[in-house]
């Protein structure tokens, strides 16, 4: 199996719009007054989605290159209990540290000699697996924060 390859094709889904939105594009010009409504029916806001994919992704990331990883309480470590962030800093320090986090966690895949060795402190998990797991959880809450912002009439 060509690593190279494997690890090309993983950036690309984590960071290019293919049978989806990105991240980044779902919550691109969302009015600072709709972060942190929670329509009817709907267990949270857009701010809280943003935030539980940040907190989640960084857990990821930890546990993929942390091999002291304390695992957190779920799920009340996983979501924020507050409806909206505390001001607009608040906002796009969540929203640029889910880039970052991600481009932290695309350099491990590259850095890799094997993306299917278990970690030593896991329970046969591998970077492979965290890699589909983050592309999964983040595409999962992604299409939750386009429906939001539909039912909200503050998409496209």
């Amino acid at each position: 199996m060509n690593t190279a390859t494997l690890v090309k094709s993983l950036k690309d889904m984590l960071l290019k719009p293919n049978a989806h939105v990105t991240f980044a594009d779902s919550v691109k010009k969302l009015p600072e007054e709709l972060r942190g409504v929670v329509p009817a029916d709907m267990p949270y806001s857009i701010w809280q989605l943003v935030e539980h994919i940040r907190i989640t992704q960084y857990d990821i990331l930890d546990f993929s290159r942390n091999p002291d990883y304390k695992e957190m309480n779920w799920p009340k470590d996983y979501w924020p209990e507050e409806a909206a962030p505390k001001n607009d800093a608040a906002w796009k320090h969540s929203v640029a540290q889910v880039d970052k986090d991600l481009h932290t966690f695309i350099a491990l895949l590259e850095d890799s000699k094997d993306l299917f060795a278990p970690f030593p402190h896991g329970t046969g998990q591998h970077l492979f697996r965290e890699a589909v797991l983050l592309l999964d959880h983040t595409s999962y809450h992604t299409g939750e924060i386009v429906a939001v912002r539909r039912m909200l009439k503050a998409w496209h």
